[in-house]
């Protein structure tokens, strides 16, 4: 690439990665606020509530990308506009399909990273929210341990906590364990938390004291602890199974997927659908970055508006993203959809190729124009008109 292409190259890319992080921050915030009880309730860290609730940013990448792109494209388009470098450009020779081949790299660029995204990372990461969802909900020490309440673990087998502290803590623990027909224990502890590791899961007490009443005996044994492990692996299930839905599949497969697989058996047409909408991924940027360029890469004069094809690009765009929607909805009833949907974005490339090579300017219409014109003066008569006394 020369200078000129680096330079317009850089540019482009720079404000996609501003906008692609402005508008993923802003939408992960809004969704990681709703599971702001996870920290509460649930007693879980800020490391760890930040962590699983980032996963779901590659998802979110997946569909601003293509946006952030178009937004890009605008933006170092209007520049140049502004500063008159088109105009330069085309009168030293660079048509406007000439200055495509920059954004058009630009865009093999952000087609790379959401066909990565696509395929692996955002399916992975949504199978690891899913998993841990699994786990937290086979936890015995999360869902049924309410603060406040007694817990009946077992037929002989009860555990009281006062609260949930941050970091995991848990506050004021009781624990009455009858399930030795020749003894009962009875812990009360200050605080404990739950440690998870390869021989089971544990509730570790502090600050407590232990009362064994043994059978035949008529005093019980007092034990004070700094700390003691509470074994608790008999009800955690950390290896069940978790059923996989159809945004947690990798590419390959949905590509082939087992004809044994009950998900696909049910849901074969939303397997279709989920299919296409990640092949086809890839090709949006591509066909917003030609939509955008042909209404905003022709040379004008600074008397020519720029506004009517802003809002062009804007509407043809956006226009083709919900037509696409639509069709990714009707393809899990209607597979022809899918073939629709493709013939729907490889037109719009090849329409908006022959306007840039084309050289074609758009302008609104004449008759628009004049109407457009005639209000703005009525406005201008109505309040410019000096007040009478």
């Amino acid at each position: 690439m020369g200078s000129i292409d680096r330079y317009i190259f850089r540019t482009t890319l720079a404000s996609f990665a501003l906008v692609l992080v402005s508008l993923t921050g802003v939408i992960w915030i809004t969704q990681a606020l709703r599971g702001i009880d996870l920290m509460t309730s649930q007693g879980q860290t800020i490391i760890t509530f930040l962590g699983i609730t980032s996963l779901v940013i590659p998802a979110l990448v997946l569909i601003i990308a293509p946006i952030a792109l178009m937004i890009a494209i605008s933006h170092t388009l209007n520049k140049l506009a502004t500063d008159s470098e088109i105009i330069v450009m085309n009168a030293a020779g660079f048509s406007p399909y000439r200055l495509f081949r920059p954004f058009f790299f630009a865009t093999c660029v952000v087609a790379l990273l959401v066909t990565f995204i696509g395929a692996y990372l955002a399916p992975d990461g949504l199978r690891r929210i899913k998993q841990w969802d699994a786990e937290i909900t086979a936890d015995v020490l999360t869902n049924i341990l309410q603060p406040g309440r007694f817990a009946q673990l077992d037929q002989n087998l009860t555990i009281r906590i006062r609260e949930r502290q941050p970091g995991g803590v848990l506050a004021g623990i009781f624990v009455d364990d009858r399930r030795d027909p020749k003894e009962r224990v009875t812990i009360i502890a200050d605080h404990g938390t739950v440690l998870k590791n390869e021989s089971g899961s544990y509730l570790v007490l502090e600050d407590g004291n232990l009362e064994r009443f043994e059978a035949g005996k008529r005093d019980p044994a007092l034990v004070a602890f700094a700390r003691y492990a509470f074994d608790m692996s008999t009800f955690s299930n950390r290896g069940r199974d978790v059923a996989l839905g159809i945004r947690e599949r990798y590419l390959w497969e949905l590509v082939s997927p087992s004809e044994d697989d009950p998900v696909f058996k049910q849901l074969s047409g939303q397997f279709l659908a989920e299919l296409h909408d990640r092949l086809m991924s890839p090709i949006y940027p591509f066909a917003f970055a030609v939509l955008t360029f042909a209404f905003l890469g022709t040379p004008r004069t600074t008397r020519q508006s720029r506004n009517f094809s802003i809002g062009g690009s804007i509407f043809a765009v956006f226009g083709l993203r919900m037509a696409g929607f639509a069709c990714s909805v009707m393809t899990v009833k209607n597979p022809d959809m899918a073939l629709v949907q493709y013939a729907m974005l490889f037109a719009s490339i090849g329409v908006g190729l022959w306007m840039i090579i084309g050289g074609i300017v758009v302008e609104p219409p004449a008759a628009l124009m004049e109407a457009i014109n005639r209000s703005n003066a009525r406005l201008a008569r109505l309040f410019g008109r000096p007040a009478t006394a």
